[in-house]
């Protein structure tokens, strides 16, 4: 009987979605999706088949049912009510790795990891930090990621989005404005391909840096935990995870939210904390940064949807 109520509210929030060669799932817990693996149901996940069904989808879904894009889900963490809309989630369609005309072009699915080691293999540098960033190409652009010293920007030729209304563009460098870590992207915009400079260099040389950068991240980061990258920007030219060591929250804890003893700039989900008690220590840690060094910490990992008690609220 369960299963029969199910399906049949599916079909009923079908009607409402434009038809697509994409696939829609309905009611999908965004904790599988995450680094962190907490956060509660989106209403759907669109995953598009190609650019043309994702700009058909813009085009001609309902203006009410807002949108967002999770790529590699390593850099967000979604709030345990879930989020009350469509979530698009880019796959097959958008993983094409390809050189053309000197410059490396590569899908927004595309992880970062596989961006550097496919110009590794072609001999092509410049993209060696990009191995050590948890995340793909659009996140990677729409936050303009950076590492030891280089940013998204630094290789960057031209970026193609798809905006809220299903119109495609092709955008430059300094159309977007990038500063550290942060690009100006239309609002309600999809990042679909980027093409990237393709800078002849030494195998030998890019493999060496590649390692390096390897073994810095390993030495120095809680890789092996469920966590989200660097929680908050650095303030001012100074350095995040200082800043919190000196205000005393190394390791300070709220339920299974730890942060972490290695590098305090990360958040740990240790086993079953919620996103609240993510959010919460994140908040703490800010207000005594805040107390003890009069430094402000800006967010740097992405927070949507609402919090359990709001839906509970609102029910």
């Amino acid at each position: 009987m369960l299963t029969n109520t199910r399906k049949i509210l599916e079909e009923k929030q079908a009607v409402l979605l434009p038809k697509v060669t994409g696939r829609y799932s309905f009611d999908v817990m965004l904790s599988g999706l995450t680094w962190f693996q907490v956060g509660g149901p989106a209403s759907v996940v669109f995953k598009p088949e190609d650019t043309a069904d994702l700009q058909y989808f813009l085009k001609n879904k309902l203006n009410s049912l807002p949108h967002f894009v999770i790529g590699a889900g390593s850099n967000i963490l979604v709030r345990d009510g879930g989020f009350n809309g469509a979530i698009i989630k880019l796959g097959r369609g958008f993983s094409k790795i390809l050189i053309e005309n000197g410059e490396l072009i590569a899908g927004a699915a595309v992880l970062d990891r596989t961006l550097s080691m496919f110009a590794l293999q072609h001999n092509i540098k410049g993209f060696e930090f990009l191995v050590t960033i948890p995340g793909s190409v659009g996140g990677a652009i729409a936050m303009n990621a950076g590492c030891y010293g280089f940013e998204v920007k630094d290789i960057l030729s031209w970026v193609e989005i798809v905006d809220q209304n299903g119109n495609l563009h092709r955008l430059y460098p300094h159309e977007l404005k990038m500063t550290y870590r942060k690009s100006v992207l239309p609002k309600g915009c999809v990042v679909v391909r980027a093409g990237f400079r393709a800078e002849a260099g030494d195998n030998v040389d890019i493999q060496y840096r590649i390692q390096e950068y390897l073994q810095l991240r390993e030495e120095s980061q809680p890789i092996k935990g469920r966590t989200g990258g660097s929680t908050f920007k650095n303030p001012d030219s100074e350095k995040a995870w200082k800043l919190i060591d000196e205000a005393g929250c190394r390791g300070i804890s709220i339920g299974s939210a730890k942060i972490s003893e290695k590098h305090c700039n990360f958040m740990l989900n240790t086993g079953g904390a919620s996103a609240d008690e993510l959010e919460r220590l994140g908040e703490i840690v800010r207000q005594k940064v805040k107390e003890y060094s009069g430094k402000h910490l800006e967010w740097e990992i992405i927070r949507i949807g609402q919090s359990s008690e709001l839906k509970k609220s609102a029910a």
